[in-house]
Formats: C-alpha cells, sequence, structure tokens
C-alpha cells in the first residue's frame, strides 16, 4: 500500500521540517509506503534548499522546483502528475492542514470511500473579517457553480487512485483542482477537524485572491454568468419597452409635460454600465479561450530533486 501526501509550496521554509517528521509518524502508525512530494512554486527563501536536505536524508520525499510562480493550483496539478500512490494527499504545507487527520481520511478510505474531504470546523487564530469573507466566498461558490462543491473545505483532502486518473485527464489552464475533483463524481465523505492557527508565515489568500478565486471556479464550472447576462439584458430591454409604451401613451392623452432629462441622463449611464459588465462577463470565457488555445505548458519545472540527485530540466517540460 502506498500513500502520496502532495504539499504545495510558496516561501514555507520554517515549516517543511516540522511537517516532515510530522508526515513521518503518519506513515509509521499507518504502517503504509510513503511519499511525500514538494512542490515549490517559485519561492524565494530556502524553501528549495530544505526540500533538498530533506530528500537527501529520506528516500521517501521528492522535490519539485518551478522555474516561477505559476499559482497554487499549477503547483498541486504538478504535485498530482507525479504522485504515484494507491492513495493521494493534497494539502497545505503551513501545518493548518494537520498531518494527523490523514489517519481519519486513510481509515475512510479502506472503507470503500474514493473522495475524502478534510472539513474544518473551526478556524482558529483568524479574524472576524478573515471567517465572514471565507463563509461568503463558499456560498457564492456553491450558488454559482453547476458541481455540487462542498461548503467549508479547502484543498485538504485524500483521493484514491481512479480519482487522480480522472483529473489528471482535464488540463484546462484555468484550474480550480477542488472543483476539478468533485466534478469527477466519485463516492465522497468527510471528516471534521479544527484548524489551528499558522504556525509561521503568512497567508497567500487575501480577499482579492479569493475574489479571483471564486471566479475562476465560476466562470469555470458553470455559465450561469451569461445566463444571467442573458436575463439582465433581457430585463433592461422589457423595461425600456415598457417606458416607451408610457411615454407614447402620455403624449397621445396630452399628459407628457416634463421633458425628462434627469431619467434620461440616468439611464443612459444605467445602460452604459449594463453593457460594460456585460463586454466583462463575455471577455472572461473569451480570455480563458483565448489561454487554453495556446497551449502553453501548465508550468515548468526548473529542478527535480530526489534522495540520490538534484537534476535541471533540459528543456521545458509540457504536459499534455
Amino acid at each position: 500500500m502506498r500513500l502520496s501526501v502532495v504539499v504545495p509550496l510558496l516561501n514555507e521554509e520554517s515549516n517543511l521540517r516540522p511537517l516532515h517528521s510530522r508526515l513521518s509518524a503518519v506513515f509509521d502508525r499507518l504502517k503504509v509506503e510513503g511519499q511525500i512530494i514538494f512542490v515549490d512554486d517559485g519561492s524565494t527563501d530556502s524553501s528549495a534548499k530544505v526540500i533538498a536536505e530533506l530528500a537527501h536524508a529520506d528516500p521517501r520525499v521528492k522535490g519539485i522546483v518551478f522555474s516561477r510562480n505559476f499559482g497554487h493550483e499549477a503547483a498541486s496539478t504538478a504535485g498530482l502528475d507525479a504522485a504515484d500512490g494507491d492513495a493521494i494527499v493534497l494539502m497545505d504545507a503551513d501545518l493548518q492542514d494537520p498531518p494527523e487527520v490523514i489517519e481519519q481520511m486513510f481509515a475512510r478510505w479502506r472503507e470503500g470511500y474514493e473522495i475524502i474531504y478534510a472539513r474544518r470546523s473551526k478556524r482558529k487564530g483568524e479574524s472576524a473579517y478573515k471567517r465572514c469573507t471565507s463563509w461568503l466566498f463558499y456560498r457564492i461558490l456553491s450558488a454559482l457553480s453547476e458541481v455540487q462543491i462542498p461548503l467549508d473545505v479547502g484543498d485538504f483532502r485524500l483521493i484514491d487512485r481512479r480519482v487522480l486518473d480522472a483529473v489528471k485527464r482535464c488540463r484546462e489552464h484555468d484550474r480550480f483542482m477542488r472543483g476539478l475533483i468533485a466534478w469527477t463524481g466519485f463516492r465522497s465523505t468527510a471528516v471534521e477537524y479544527e484548524r489551528p492557527e499558522r504556525v509561521s508565515g503568512e497567508t497567500k489568500y487575501n480577499t482579492l485572491k479569493l475574489l479571483w478565486l471564486s471566479l475562476d471556479a465560476a466562470v469555470g464550472f458553470s455559465i450561469l454568468p451569461l445566463r444571467l447576462a442573458s436575463a439582465l439584458g433581457f430585463l433592461v430591454t422589457l423595461g425600456s419597452l415598457v417606458m416607451v409604451m408610457i411615454l407614447v401613451a402620455q403624449k397621445l392623452m396630452s399628459q407628457l409635460e416634463i421633458p425628462g432629462y434627469a431619467l434620461q441622463t440616468a439611464g443612459l449611464f444605467f445602460l452604459g454600465g449594463v453593457q460594460m459588465l456585460l463586454l466583462g462577463i463575455l471577455g472572461e470565457y473569451i480570455g480563458r479561450i483565448y489561454r487554453q488555445i495556446q497551449a502553453r505548458p501548465l508550468y515548468v519545472v526548473r529542478e527535480i530533486i530526489s534522495a540520490d540527485q538534484s537534476k535541471h530540466a533540459a528543456t521545458v517540460e509540457r504536459v499534455l
């Protein structure tokens, strides 16, 4: 039995050694053959050096170092591409995803579940603003997405090999791994855990990044924004026709006394704003089509670190 743990990271040098130690203890308790894949998403600190030290000391550790920052979703994809376990865990390196929860997820996997989410029952050390924006993010995401994405669930999860094989066939550029895994539709369940405070470092997700992430999810897993744009256009058109009919009736009845310049000006600005909004929604979809047809690789690997060697990629690795 082989258990792979994929850890995308950015500037997490201080957390890697304690994370490795705790994961090693989990492997020992589960009595499985373990694999840890650290994916360095263009860190500017000594994360790559720490990964190399861990890899040379532990043959279970493998490091993938990007040529630059390609984003958390690309780093997760690279780690999943390299994983060869029967079960695969995706988690962050900030120690807010407790490695010990893997034991609970592994037990549910042995029961026959193929996707096991780690659901956060409590979020310690976070401000009320952070909790509120996160709560709102998951509800908006659930409302916009055509795929049922679990609420209050981050990237921390365990998936079966069959789920991974299905996800690896999806190679779109604007990726949202939580949605892709849910999209596969395999049998799923959740385990509850209390999310601890971050030990060190800073969170990589602020309000703006959460907003862009929700936009990626909405556009990537639904055409609802386009349908809402069509509905809005229809309502504006219908309202305009009703207003024209009222004005014509007033004119025929000689009741049209005020020219209505204020209404006309406000209406022009309103229609201009609606048009800009609709163009923006169309632009989001067209921009994603443009990036997809460019057929660029999802990520570029600068260095692969293993227990016995550290080799530089001779060419750009293109994932098809």
